[in-house]
């Protein structure tokens, strides 16, 4: 399928000695939602501005729909951001709100009145098109905002961390709005976030950069079940990926100071990677190791421990709601076997 979007080694210096997206290539295709994710300061928002225009580009190139638009300017993109503050005016009700783009670009009443009333019963905010701003929850307020986008129908959405300003209920609320924004205009949309939440949940593919280069594209599913390295494999997650210092080679592995077993993958590993869930409790001695229950995390249907295992460190297990250890009991620990990760020196993973 022919890219919606694509970056051809992108690069953007700020000084000659300053450079914060190092030759990203990316292709994300018609009606795709995409999610860049990655710590603060590796690139994410500088690179979703470049996409928009609003950040000049370095080096490489932007092409939308085929079309170069590497020098022109935001307006001649056909594209709409979302960010993270609403942007709205104070003194406009949400229908001229949403309708003030189309206005001053010359676009009859009618249209507009057509366009905000089809985006306006999408978000579920027909009732409020005659309220002001200041008569708004955060949530509505940024549905108002989406809905200014939409009236556009711009060639995609961008959205730069656009939840991060709501409370933690209203976040899920927007999640499940966008999410069914995005299956009614079935539009392609790239979004940037540091919740990974919000990425695992919302995304068709994810792309985690960190230090201005892509680490991974993927699934959510394959970024979880086969990260590339080691970043991608503590950073997707949560709780993160335990990561123990192993040595491995010639089909077998050893743990620091405990026992080991048969490495389901060639190469010379010098860490194995377990997720939470992927440990068995066992009885002490027992297992790939074992450890004193350090802290119980009780969540309901889930229980979290953390357990420390010496000189492998402090490794986090996810266990059934019933489960009865407490603080301070020992016990052992069993990896299964199709859920372990290997990783070489340099940290990239060891494939199967």
């Amino acid at each position: 399928m022919t890219s919606s979007i694509e970056l051809k080694s992108v690069e953007k210096w700020y000084t000659d000695s300053l450079q914060v997206i190092k030759g990203i290539d990316l292709e994300i295709r018609q009606g795709e939602f995409i999610i860049f994710v990655g710590p603060s300061g590796c690139g994410k928002s500088t690179l979703l501005r470049m996409i928009a225009g609003l950040e000049e580009t370095s080096r490489g190139q932007i092409m939308i729909e085929g079309r170069d638009v590497t020098a022109e300017p935001p307006a001649r993109r056909g594209l709409s951001m979302v960010f993270q503050s609403y942007a709205l005016y104070p003194h406009m009700n949400v229908r001229d709100n949403m309708g003030f783009g189309l206005r001053t670009a010359g676009h009859p009443k009618s249209e507009i009145d057509e366009k905000v009333n089809a985006a306006a019963q999408a978000l579920r905010l027909e009732d409020y098109l005659e309220r002001r701003p200041k008569e708004l929850s955060g949530g509505q307020r940024q549905r108002v905002a989406i809905g200014r986008s939409i009236v556009r129908n711009p060639t995609a959405f961008l959205f730069d961390e656009p939840l991060s300003n709501l409370d933690a209920a209203l976040r899920v609320e927007m999640r499940y709005e966008i999410a069914k924004l995005h299956q009614q205009l079935n539009a392609t949309m790239i979004y940037v976030t540091h919740d990974q939440v919000e990425a695992m949940t919302l995304a068709d593919r994810i792309v985690v950069l960190e230090g201005g280069h892509i680490q991974q594209v993927g699934t959510p599913r394959e970024l979880y079940e086969a990260p590339a390295n080691l970043f991608v494999a503590q950073f997707i997650g949560s709780p993160k990926m335990n990561i123990l210092p192993c040595h491995g080679n010639a089909g077998r592995f050893e743990l620091e100071g405990e026992g080991g077993g048969a490495m389901p993958v060639d190469g010379v590993a010098t860490h194995l990677g377990i997720r939470p869930e992927a440990i068995d409790l066992v009885a002490s001695g027992q297992g790939h190791c074992s450890g004193v229950v350090d802290i119980v995390e009780y969540l309901g249907s889930d229980v979290f421990l953390i357990v420390d295992c010496g000189p492998l460190g402090k490794v986090s297990v996810r266990a059934d709601g019933e489960n009865t250890l407490r603080a301070g009991e020992k016990t052992g620990l069993s990896f299964r076997a199709d859920r372990m990760h290997f990783f070489d020196e340099q940290g990239l993973a060891l494939g199967s």
